[in-house]
């Protein structure tokens, strides 16, 4: 189980040269972009086990609806993920029989904002400055954390994921609208917002 495409680019990197897939493995992936980033990584498609592209929503629950039905007793699953984020996925497989095992592929950090990274923060916070496209709660957090709460009263986000536009609502943000499921419902989403 991949968490991320970020979570496939460190975890392939990583991997001995000339090594390949196992063939009869699978890959769980939460979305397409984690799917089309194993496929980039020299999976076929039958290999990946994902929500359909047409989902509500691309997360832990849907790709659980996905795959709840399995029998997971006794199997082995490898959560490759981040340092931190949610274990409600694994919890579940647990749950259902699976050994489930996390290696952490990748870590997040708050990013430094210094000279003109700085000042595009403070334009960006400021009224008309920006539209945030919000893909992690982890980055609402470190954002306040670098810029500091309640700052965002003008701004407005578009959220990936209704978990984190609830996180953007409680740092504050003006505006706050929550797109659908894959690249098209973003856009949408954004090209709503132009005033």
């Amino acid at each position: 189980m991949f968490v991320s495409p970020n979570a496939v680019l460190h975890f392939f990197a990583a991997r001995p040269q000339g090594t390949a897939w196992p063939v009869h493995a699978l890959a769980a992936a939460p979305g397409t972009g984690t799917g089309d980033a194993l496929v980039a990584s020299g999976l076929v498609p039958a290999q990946i086990v994902m929500p359909s592209a047409d989902a509500t929503q691309f997360d832990s629950e849907a790709l659980w609806a996905r795959i709840h039905d399995r029998d997971w007793r006794g199997a082995r699953v490898l959560v490759v993920r981040g340092d931190g984020g949610r274990d409600w996925l694994a919890d579940r497989l647990v749950e259902a029989g699976a050994v489930v095992q996390a290696v952490t592929a990748y870590r997040r950090v708050v990013p430094r904002y210094e000279g003109a990274a700085l000042e595009a923060l403070e334009a960006a916070s400021r009224p008309g400055g920006a539209i945030w496209l919000l893909s992690s709660s982890q980055a609402v957090d470190h954002l306040e954390q670098v810029a500091g709460h309640g700052r965002w009263a003008d701004a407005w986000a578009v959220a990936t994921h209704p978990r984190i536009a609830a996180r953007a609502r409680r740092a504050g943000f003006g505006r706050v609208e929550e797109a659908g499921a894959g690249l098209a419902a973003v856009v949408a989403c954004l090209q709503s917002m132009r005033p």
